[in-house]
């Protein structure tokens, strides 16, 4: 699992009916301090109702986020998985 901010969103009208009812999210991957790292992802939101300015968990592997789905096979590579409410690292 990763960490990261959601950063925007993708309306699509037309999209696989496996995706029916999920929203579509850009994802900034984070590091455990806070700083951004390598480029934004588009992740499913399946029930989470994460939105722009959220820390999120997700997993960015195409099998993982097909799970968490729960369609069967579809066309996912990011799927968000939980709202981090706060981050403690011991120092």
């Amino acid at each position: 699992m990763l960490i990261g901010e959601v950063v925007g969103n993708l309306v699509s009208t037309q999209k696989n009916a496996q995706l029916d009812g999920t929203k579509l999210l850009f994802v900034q991957p984070k590091q455990l301090d806070g700083t951004w790292m390598g480029s934004e992802v588009l992740a499913i939101d399946m029930n989470i109702q994460a939105g722009v300015g959220d820390t999120v968990l997700f997993v960015q592997d195409g099998k993982a986020a097909q799970h968490v789905l729960g369609r069967g096979v579809a066309a996912v590579d990011a799927a968000i998985v939980g709202i981090v409410d706060r981050v403690d690292l011991k120092e």
